[in-house]
């Protein structure tokens, strides 16, 4: 079975952008490449042909990844119950460790972006969150800073 990759409605829209410009342009640009390097002759001494080639091998890899994610995506932050954190949640924390207020997102890990308020479902902080409600205060393992507590201050859509 596949695994769901959990993304919010904009999360995807960025997926199948991504995809369409690496399938209609990029795609393209990389053929034009190596037929132009084709143009140099012995192509086992090529660079410029090799290097094309491991460009268009990433392209390819990357196109296959997204057409793969896009497939199993699941949109979250539609129906979002906000009576305790879960997927799609926009959730106000107490970092009680570091005496701060942090505002995050609860996003898939396709999505996580932590330092601009994007928190995956899977890293540490997000599992903890997961299932709590106002006013519980959680705690985890930060690999850098040891164990972190921290109060869920409000949730909300």
């Amino acid at each position: 079975m596949e695994k769901e990759v959990y993304l919010t409605q904009e999360g995807l829209e960025q997926l199948k952008e991504r995809l369409h410009y690496l399938t209609s342009q990029k795609r393209q640009e990389c053929s034009e490449k190596i037929a132009v390097a084709r143009s140099f002759g012995d192509l086992s001494e090529n660079f410029e042909y090799v290097t094309a080639k491991e460009e268009q091998s990433a392209v390819e890899a990357e196109i296959a990844e997204l057409e793969e994610k896009i497939r199993n995506a699941k949109v979250i932050g539609e129906k979002v119950d906000t009576s305790k954190v879960d997927l799609g949640c926009v959730v106000k924390v107490d970092n009680l460790t570091l005496k701060q207020e942090f505002t995050y997102r609860i996003v898939g890990s396709t999505e996580s972006d932590p330092l601009n308020g994007f928190l995956s479902n899977e890293s540490p902080a997000g599992k903890a969150l997961i299932g709590a409600k106002v006013g519980d205060v959680i705690s985890y393992k930060s690999i850098n800073a040891g164990e972190i507590k921290m109060k869920v201050l409000s949730i909300s859509k």
